[in-house]
């Protein structure tokens, strides 16, 4: 009797085993980044049933190298490299959604900022040269005619700037989230100035562009898309789910935030979350939003969107 419960028990391990590994081998494959860009998926993450298998990465570097590879199939990615590894793969890479806009605050230690006018004469001390933030900031000073009149000084990284900004070694920082707020948390005397976002869009409509600062977004691997239909445009609609619900909740969204390993801390998560604009846009108004952005980037510097503008098979059309 004792051999046959024994036997049994084995075959149902057996059965639960082989059973994981068919579930595991089924799911979609998905990288997402720590920070901003990955809040919005934090809903799926945490009522995931096994139809995902979710890999938090530290790292940019960690979600293309999984693309490459074929060891991801959905990756949540900054939207300049979107457009690199489209070139990188040769057009195996497809934009399905936008899912952050800008993350970027002008901070100050004080109260005499409340315009961008207000910046002529000031020092603004950086982060990102050579990369979005840069290019971003070099387009709203150009616009209102500030180039000459502002002196930006750039840091190295932006947990270096953070860190002397909460010190109150320096004025004026502008930062990306989380940052912001780990500042704000840490130096009561900072607040937040003017939010980079808005003051692009409005310098884009004084240069009479439509374009939408737009940082993060969601890409799928091309032959994944083709093959399976179906799992993309459910992952589509879970999503956007998603980002309703944390939008829409953003206390209980940033508990998940830290049980998911996306933030540390549940109570900046709650603060930053505000600041992140997280969306969820596709399509057409996808396109029409991020076309404007690449064309700036591509002006600053070419090889910030891989040395090209993406086609039009970039952009994925359900």
């Amino acid at each position: 009797m004792m051999k046959k419960l024994v036997s049994l028990a084995l075959a149902m391990l057996m059965l639960v085993s082989l059973t994981v590994s068919a579930t595991a081998e089924d799911a979609v494959r998905i990288v997402t980044l720590k920070g901003p860009t990955g809040i919005g998926m934090v809903k799926m993450m945490n009522d995931n049933d096994g139809t995902y298998a979710f890999t938090l990465a530290g790292a940019p570097d960690e979600a293309t190298a999984a693309i490459v590879s074929g060891s991801a199939d959905i990756a949540a990615v900054p939207t300049n490299l979107a457009a690199t590894l489209y070139q990188k793969t040769n057009g195996n890479v497809q934009l399905l959604a936008l899912n952050t806009l800008g993350v970027l605050s002008i901070m100050e230690l004080g109260d005499t900022i409340h315009t961008v006018e207000d910046l002529a004469g000031k020092t603004i001390y950086a982060s990102g040269q050579g990369a979005t933030p840069e290019y971003v900031l070099n387009y709203i000073l150009d616009a209102y005619g500030l180039t000459d009149q502002v002196t930006v000084e750039y840091k190295a990284e932006h947990a270096e700037l953070a860190t002397l900004a909460a010190a109150g070694e320096v004025t004026i920082a502008m930062l990306p989230e989380p940052n912001v707020t780990s500042v704000l948390m840490q130096n009561s005397d900072y607040r937040i100035a003017l939010d980079v976002t808005e003051l692009f869009a409005e310098a884009a409509e004084k240069k009479g562009e439509s374009a939408t600062m737009s940082m993060g977004c969601v890409i799928v691997r091309k032959e994944f898309a083709e093959q399976h239909p179906d799992k993309v445009a459910a992952f589509m609609e879970a999503y956007d789910a998603s980002v309703a619900f944390v939008t829409e909740n953003v206390e209980e969204a940033s508990q998940m935030v830290e049980a998911q390993g996306i933030m540390p801390k549940a109570a900046a998560a709650a603060k930053a979350i505000p600041n992140c604009h997280i969306v969820f846009i596709t399509g057409e108004a996808m396109k029409n939003a991020i076309e404007p952005f690449f064309q700036i980037l591509y002006n600053a510097n070419p090889k910030s969107v891989g040395g090209a503008l993406p086609a039009d098979d970039f952009y994925y059309m359900p």
